[in-house]
């Protein structure tokens, strides 16, 4: 590692709080594939949300799991679904396919915890076909350094909290959001780390080109130094 920031997560990585209710002796976590190498997963499958989420769901059903998860720096064809992560042009390194978060799929409703005590940074409604529907973001602090926590695809009426509202570590401030209210995604947590929001409020890039891998790989480490969870997937056969 050498990003200061993953260092620093790496040393608090025991202290951190769980994102979602998970019992790593009881609840069952899978893989789930999102990258053009699932050929199962077809245009006809994930340009449906219907389709789209029973898909999600029979996959998590067939393998006994509570929560699938994946996704950081998975290169997706699954965002063709959208134009919102076109390229400025046609050329392949502009297009936005890079899936700079962690996907938890799993039950609407589902709740969602703070795993570090931290302040609202800000949240929107990012209502947008395939956007992150309702976010939150919030702003942590360890031993100085400040970095962010961002929540994609939630439930609506979680937004109705207050702008710098206190989150305390392990307490529950939003649920996995239905497809209506969510960017018409099946129901997931995207959970992201952030450093710079370079000034952006209520949203961030949660997948980037090609061409802009090396900054955003720097500036949105990977989200298991704080999550904990990706030493307990399964491998299913």
């Amino acid at each position: 590692m050498h990003n200061p920031i993953e260092l620093l997560l790496s040393k608090y990585k025991s202290q951190f709080k769980k994102v979602v209710p998970f019992d790593v002796e009881k609840d069952r976590l899978v893989n789930l594939d999102l990258s053009g190498n699932n050929t199962i997963l077809t245009s006809e499958i994930f340009d449906d949300t219907s389709r789209f989420s029973q898909y999600i769901a029979n996959e998590l059903a067939s393998k006994n799991a509570t929560y699938g998860m994946g996704g950081y720096l998975e290169n997706r064809e699954v965002y063709s679904r959208s134009p919102i992560f076109d390229g400025i042009d046609n050329h392949p390194m502009k297009k936005r396919t890079i899936h700079l978060g962690v996907d938890i799929w799993g039950p609407s409703g589902t709740p969602v915890m703070a795993p570090w005590g931290g302040s609202i940074h800000s949240f929107a409604y990012n209502d947008r076909f395939g956007d992150y529907g309702a976010t939150i973001i919030l702003q942590h602090q360890i031993d100085g350094f400040s970095f962010h926590t961002l929540y994609g695809h939630l439930s609506l009426a979680d937004l109705s909290i207050g702008q710098n509202q206190y989150i305390s570590i392990g307490e529950q401030f939003g649920r996995f959001g239905r497809p209506e209210e969510n960017g018409h995604w099946p129901p997931h947590l995207h959970f992201q780390l952030v450093v710079d929001m370079e000034l952006k409020e209520g949203d961030y890039p949660g997948v980037c080109a090609l061409n802009q891998l090396d900054y955003y790989r720097m500036n949105c480490p990977d989200p298991n130094l704080v999550l904990n969870m990706r030493q307990a997937v399964k491998e299913v056969v």
